[in-house]
């Protein structure tokens, strides 16, 4: 890896004036010890996992716990009404980012990204975009580049992983991900795609992991909708000029500490937040039951 902080990668994408995607695929071809053609036709591979993810959806399948499953239909056929208070892209996106988890809860295939409980972000955005023509497959391929760029810098200053920071390490950094991609997809600048990960990432800190019965359906689901609702806002919010205050690296480097801080019982351990609700407890000896 090249670079352990989103200043460095810009900087040395400046330096080589190149895009960050390319930075990105050159270390790909580094590490792996790949040509070019493989690394994207890899990143291809992804791609089309991604796309099945959402294709897959089964609307009439519910989890082997029954606490997820066909509300993904139920957005669909509210969308189709065609009266949708958030409008229709923004309603497949949402769409989507339930579907793709749901079908992660019946164990269909999904790409964890960065996590499997985060899996709904990121095609919730771009199987929308690419659906509805606004972004090319290959505009596509090169922004999750940039998201696995971003993921890379947050793995390695921060956490993916819900266990040691709490969800705002996998929604969060998935929303970060997608919102900085899509920036770079849309023409933003080096730095509104750092903005755009800073503000997303900045609007989840904080997030528990608190699983009901320690399972990735409840509120894990729902909670990729706003991750992936997040990311269209905070792109937009670069591209329309406006900066985030705080650098990512900053950003990044603070929900690291708060995940340090955050109590084991809302990260992953099913022993705090919601899941120890009187609800959450009910349902969990229910499931744990069966």
């Amino acid at each position: 890896m090249s670079y352990h902080a989103i200043k460095e990668w810009i900087s040395i994408a400046e330096q080589k004036k190149l895009p960050l995607w390319e930075v990105v695929l050159e270390d790909d071809m580094s590490e792996r010890a790949v040509s070019r053609e493989d690394s994207l036709k890899e990143m291809e591979k992804i791609w089309d996992a991604m796309l099945l993810s959402s294709e897959q959806y089964d609307g009439t399948l519910r989890s082997n716990s029954g606490l997820v499953g066909t509300d993904g239909q139920k957005l669909e056929d509210y969308g189709k009404k065609g009266n949708t208070l958030c409008g229709d892209f923004i309603n497949k996106v949402m769409t989507r980012a339930v579907q793709v988890s749901e079908s992660n809860a019946c164990m269909k295939r999904i790409v964890a990204a960065p996590t499997a409980g985060s899996c709904g972000v990121m095609p919730a955005v771009f199987v929308t975009l690419y659906k509805e023509e606004k972004a090319t497959k290959e505009q596509i391929i090169q922004a999750l580049y940039v998201a696995s760029g971003i993921g890379k810098v947050v793995a390695e200053r921060a956490s993916i992983a819900g266990a040691s920071g709490g969800c705002q390490a996998e929604v969060g950094t998935a929303s970060a991900m997608t919102a900085g991609a899509l920036a770079a997809l849309h023409g933003g600048t080096s730095k509104q795609i750092g903005d755009a990960l800073a503000i997303a990432l900045k609007n989840l800190l904080g997030l528990a992991c608190d699983p009901v019965a320690g399972l990735v359906e409840v509120p894990c689901v729902k909670r990729n909708v706003i991750g992936a609702i997040n990311a269209v806002a905070a792109a937009d919010m670069v591209l329309a000029g406006i900066e985030s205050v705080i650098p990512p690296d900053d950003v990044i480097d603070a929900m690291g500490e708060i995940g340090h801080e955050m109590s084991y019982k809302i990260k992953e351990t099913a022993l705090g937040g919601l899941a120890a609700t009187p609800t959450g407890q009910a349902i969990a000896d229910r499931v744990l039951q069966k």
